[in-house]
């Protein structure tokens, strides 16, 4: 996984001995209409969103006035969290057929992970107005996106690649279901409070037996997510690896783990299994199990590119959000 820096900006300066942040500076003071003649990363950006109320339209309404003035046709899509394959395929081929070639995520972490199902096929980046909560993946506040979009628009921008995952849902030989992951795959139980039995096998060997409430395979991403709450470590987002974190475990001495990004995870639901199962990945997308399936986890060959303002700073973002002071 890598991370990198979008392309240089231009000498915006008659004199090329100017520094670059004076530059930036009277970019930033310049008209709309004066920035568009710049060349640009991005000429087809789509805004997406999931919640239809006062504030998002109104910031919807702002950027498809304001971003033609910088050279950009502008095109969109409501994106919602609970996952639809039908509804899903008709927004991909819609942003597909305009030749979209970033989404604007207008909204919270659960809207970016509901773009990042649908457009991930499509490698299309993805950045995100924070119109939400917490907001570990939405990272631009609203008072701050006209300032900063232009320059991400020409290039200056933080670019990373955040890993994916791919869930199958084996029986009796076939695929019953697939799915995709930003952040976790969760297997849960969700039809008592008992608790579920099921192996773990890791690159193909055996990982461990365990009763639990269930188990979290997350990202490097999701680190902060589900998997931090049951007890998990965070992992820096470019790290090739997964974390194993069991649900409310029945014996204490099976403990997180972080593996390789490069071993499939598996897991099955035994015989002695108390109760149903589900799998859910991102909260979003929820697929039902019986006791034999097998649960195949394999990171995604090609991740999901993150866009985020020039200067993006993880360890800030962590201090910001965990009020770790400093």
């Amino acid at each position: 996984m890598t991370e990198r820096s979008g392309r240089p900006p231009p000498n915006l300066s008659p004199d090329p001995a100017a520094d670059a942040p004076a530059a930036r500076a009277r970019v930033a003071r310049a008209p709309l209409a004066a920035r568009a003649t710049m060349p640009l990363a991005f000429r087809q950006p789509a805004l997406l969103w999931h919640r239809d109320d006062a504030v998002v339209s109104g910031l919807a309404d702002r950027l498809r006035a304001a971003l033609p003035q910088l050279g950009c046709r502008v095109g969109g899509a409501q994106v919602r969290p609970d996952s639809d394959a039908a509804a899903d395929a008709r927004v991909r081929g819609r942003l597909a057929a305009e030749g979209t070639d970033l989404g604007i995520v207008l909204g919270g972490d659960g809207t970016l992970l509901a773009a990042a199902r649908i457009l991930a096929a499509l490698d299309i980046p993805l950045l995100c107005v924070n119109l939400g909560r917490l907001g570990f993946l939405a990272d631009i506040s609203p008072a701050e996106t006209f300032d900063v979009l232009p320059s991400i628009l020409r290039g200056e921008f933080f670019a990373e690649e955040r890993l994916l995952l791919e869930v199958q849902i084996h029986r009796d030989g076939q695929v019953l279901g697939t799915g995709i992951a930003l952040n976790e795959v969760a297997l849960h139980k969700w039809d008592s409070l008992k608790m579920i039995e099921f192996e773990t096998r890791a690159g193909g060997r055996l990982l461990n037996r365990q009763r639990a409430d269930g188990l979290i395979v997350a990202t490097p991403t999701g680190s902060t997510a589900y998997a931090l709450s049951a007890g998990g470590p965070i992992l820096y987002p470019d790290l090739l690896a997964l974390v194993v974190v069991p649900i409310c475990q029945h014996t204490m001495a099976i403990r997180p783990m972080v593996l390789g990004a490069q071993q499939a995870i598996e897991i099955e639901l035994t015989n002695d299994s108390w109760s149903r199962a589900r799998v859910v990945c991102d909260g979003q997308q929820s697929l039902p199990l019986e006791i034999g399936d097998r649960v195949l986890i394999r990171a995604r060959e090609r991740p999901l590119r993150l866009i985020h303002p020039a200067g993006y700073d993880y360890f800030e973002l962590l201090r910001t959000k965990m009020h770790w002071g400093g």
